[in-house]
Order: structure tokens, then sequence, then C-alpha cells
């Protein structure tokens, strides 16, 4: 029994070390503002920790995994335009031969919509990569939903 229980602490401890280790130095959070019985804009806000970037939308191919904003399709609500952000720090990055543009701190991007209803669900997805000077951590790619009311 002894053998067992120690099995399962070592094993307890490997799984949450690991977890401990994850890192998230990025966190989103979500608002909306109506604008008009039949217009909203959807706000979408990057807190970046100190010494991290994620990228904007508009890096040239060759680049880094540029920030990519995905709508879901709804009957509830048509996009207006594209998404838009505001303007980006910009330097060279040797490893992709270009200058690229960027974000520190943080980020709110903003995305007008056309209400076909009086409330509409507005969901999508997030694609983004983080970087700090030294390393860049795997592109993620996170969901998010706002109740436009």
């Amino acid at each position: 029994m002894k053998r067992v229980t120690l099995v399962f602490a070592m094993l307890l401890f490997t799984v949450l070390g690991a977890s401990a280790q994850i890192e998230t130095p990025v966190t989103w959070s979500y608002a909306q503002k109506k604008i008009s019985s039949t217009e909203a804009v959807v706000y979408i806000k990057a807190t970046i920790q100190d010494g991290w970037h994620i990228y904007s939308q508009n890096v040239k191919p060759g680049g880094p995994v540029k920030t990519t904003i995905k709508f879901s399709p709804s009957k509830e609500f048509t996009k207006v335009g594209t998404t838009t952000e505001p303007k980006p720090l910009s330097k060279f990055e040797k490893v992709f031969d270009m200058n690229v543009g960027y974000f520190e701190k943080s980020v709110v991007f903003q995305q007008k919509i056309k209400l076909n209803k009086p409330t509409a669900a507005v969901t999508g997805t997030i694609e983004f990569m983080v970087c700090d000077e030294s390393r860049c951590l795997p592109p993620d790619e996170i969901k998010f939903a706002v109740q436009v009311k």
C-alpha cells in the first residue's frame, strides 16, 4: 500500500510541476458598445506581461505569426469593414530580415458590426504568437464570446 501511495504522490507532483511551468504572458478580455440600435463595436483587448510582445495583424508573409481574429458566421450580425488596431511599434528582426509591427503591455482591437437583431452573440477565435527578446512561445489559438445587448 505504501508503494502505491508513493507512486501516486510522485505522479501527482510531476503533473503539478509540469502544469506550473506553462507560461501565459497574454490575457484576453472582451467588451462591446452599442453605438446605435443597429450598430455596435466589439473590443478585444490583449494584456501582455512586461518583456513580452505580440505581433500586428498586418505582418507581411515570411515574418512571424501575425495576430489573426476570425469572427464566426452568424445571422445575428454582419462585420462592417476589417478589425482595426492602433499603430504598432516596429523594429527590424534579423531572423525574418524585415521590419515587424508588434505590441507591448496592451492592445485593443476593434470590430464594428451591423446588428440584424436587437442582441447578438459574437464569437470567434484569436490566433497569436507571443515572444520576448530571446524566444517565442508556440502560436496559440483561443476562443472568444461577447454578448451584444
